[in-house]
């Protein structure tokens, strides 16, 4: 999940350098954060969030044959 998502985010950025993104995996789910330059942060959330929703569908339906849940989060750079 953690390539998918960098190869989706570093596609939408202008510093694709700046994206990092970080998977923690426990029994049940699948925690991806994503985190990008704080002027790249409409570009991966979109207008009233359907970037980050498409972004998150896309990761879901990667993860069905996983049978785990998947949480995708997004910072930017300064926060976490």
């Amino acid at each position: 999940m953690k390539e998918l998502v960098e190869v989706i985010a570093r596609a939408l950025v202008d510093e694709p350098d700046k994206v990092v993104v970080t998977e923690e995996e426990t029994d049940r789910e699948i925690n991806v954060t994503l985190k990008v330059a704080k002027d790249d942060m409409g570009k991966v959330i979109g207008r009233s969030g359907r970037i980050a929703k498409a972004i998150r569908a896309v990761v879901k339906a990667a993860a069905t044959k996983t049978d785990k849940h998947v949480n995708v989060d997004i910072l930017d750079e300064e926060e976490g």
